[in-house]
């Protein structure tokens, strides 16, 4: 993600050309911080990588490919998801770590940024072989690890048995010692927090609800008068019926499809959902809580054929997965993997709005296209924070013993993402910064500032 790289720069650039920022630094001394603050925010403290030796049932003996990358523990322990796919390289655990870094720093979290991989795909292995390899992580990488050190959680390819499996083990390497909170998204009895599976599609659309009905609506007036092109953006969009797309239909998708299709407050229709396999449409909008029933009898599959849709009384049709990007709809959802969107499909993307629910989904060169025609795009950094802000929650319930309710979990969650968003809204609207831009200032100022007070500028 080179568009990181180039974001934070920017962003440090801006900051340090504001003389109220950090007044102690003049000239020379300024120049030295900026080029000190670029080479302490794009690399991490540490990359740790092993190769987890792992029996299989059939009797053979494979090596797979392990990584945990911890960015910066400038503002707390490390903090981030461990994923399994097959496509996880350490470049991409890099990124991904420093991008939990910025995330943290933007929504006032206690937390600094880590991530975690394994090179498989899940579908390929027994039960028996994923507790064997999620032990191996721990065991591997048991160092680094610790509610006060390192705390995993669930990505792409993981869930709560995966935490509860990995902080069993981490409670067998240290009897006696707190083991609660090394690990969050684990399952309720296992300490986990109600609400945590939810809490990031819940959070992707709470974002993109609250800022197109109640921000909006609430500042009409002033952003009409504005020159802001996002702003007119969003303003021609609020008062209609929307049509919507979302690519991903696992937890984060599926959870943010239904939030949409229960809303009072937009006009929303939830028109097409994808998953790995297929893309299904329907131009009146789809049966959300059909589809959520149907994936949770089939291993998290939507229905891939006519005969099985009629079957269950799913009014769709079954289109090529891929199409639903360029789609004739007003807003995106991206809920997927990385570099979804590119410099090959870009100039076919219809949408005027686009929420990043996963990490990364749209490239550089893309999200400057994009931006450059008006397209209001809500970024990952803000959009997708409801995972973490709920293992906060969790982390905090975990040393306390003391468990919040499912209502108080989202309340305190969209209480959270509401205060990001009144601090971030009014001066996205204000100037001509896209509203990544914005965040990422946002977020480069606090590490910047923690740091020289720290004195790592030194």
């Amino acid at each position: 993600m080179q568009r990181q790289q180039t974001i934070i720069e920017e962003s440090l650039k801006a900051i340090m050309e504001d003389e109220e920022f950090l007044p102690d630094l003049k000239s020379q001394t300024r120049e030295q911080a900026y080029k000190s603050l670029v080479a302490l925010l794009s690399t991490p403290n540490h990359v740790h990588k092993s190769f987890l030796r792992v029996a299989l049932e059939n009797g053979t003996i494979v090596r797979v490919p392990a990584f945990r990358v911890q960015h910066s523990d400038t503002v707390g322990p490390y903090k981030g998801g461990i994923r399994f796919h097959e496509s996880v390289n350490e470049e991409e655990v890099a990124n991904l770590a420093k991008l939990m870094t910025l995330k943290n720093a933007l929504h006032e979290l206690p937390f600094g940024g880590g991530k975690g991989g394994v090179v498989i795909n899940p579908k390929e292995y027994s039960v028996k072989e994923l507790n064997l390899i999620c032990k191996k992580y721990v065991q591997y990488f048991n160092d680094i690890l610790g509610p006060d050190k390192d705390i995993p959680a669930p990505d792409v390819g993981t869930g709560e048995r995966e935490m509860d499996w990995m902080m069993g083990e981490f409670k067998n390497i240290h009897p006696g010692e707190p083991y609660r909170n090394s690990f969050t998204g684990k399952s309720i009895v296992n300490g986990g927090s109600l609400g945590r599976r939810e809490s990031t599609g819940k959070g992707v659309y709470f974002t993109f609800r609250y800022m197109m009905h109640d921000f909006v609506k609430e500042n009409k007036k002033w952003l009409g008068e504005t020159e802001n092109r996002f702003a007119h953006t969003a303003l021609d969009h609020s008062d209609q019926k929307l049509k919507i797309a979302i690519q991903g239909f696992g937890n984060l998708g599926s959870v943010a499809a239904l939030e949409a299709y229960q809303c009072d407050d937009l006009q929303n229709k939830v028109v097409a959902v994808s998953d790995a396999g297929v893309m299904l449409y329907n131009e009146d909008g789809l049966d959300i809580p059909g589809l959520v029933q149907y994936t949770k009898d089939n291993d998290g599959d939507l229905p891939a054929s006519e005969e099985e849709l009629r079957h269950h009384d799913i009014n769709a049709d079954v289109k090529e997965r891929d199409d639903l990007l360029t789609l004739d709809v007003d807003v995106l959802i991206l809920a997927a993997l990385e570099d979804q969107i590119h410099n090959e499909n870009m100039e076919d993307i219809q949408a005027k709005l686009i929420v990043e629910g996963a990490n990364g989904p749209i490239t550089e060169e893309a999200d400057k296209y994009l931006a450059d025609k008006g397209v209001l795009i809500v970024p990952d950094i803000l959009a997708n924070a409801g995972g973490v802000i709920v293992s906060y929650y969790e982390w905090v319930q975990g040393r306390e013993a003391q468990f919040l309710t499912e209502d108080e979990v989202f309340k305190r969650l969209f209480d959270k993402m509401k205060g990001t968003m009144d601090t971030i809204l009014p001066q996205f609207f204000s100037d001509p910064f896209p509203l990544r831009q914005n965040c990422y200032i946002h977020s480069v100022m606090k590490l910047s500032t923690i740091m020289y007070r720290q004195g790592k500028l030194y």
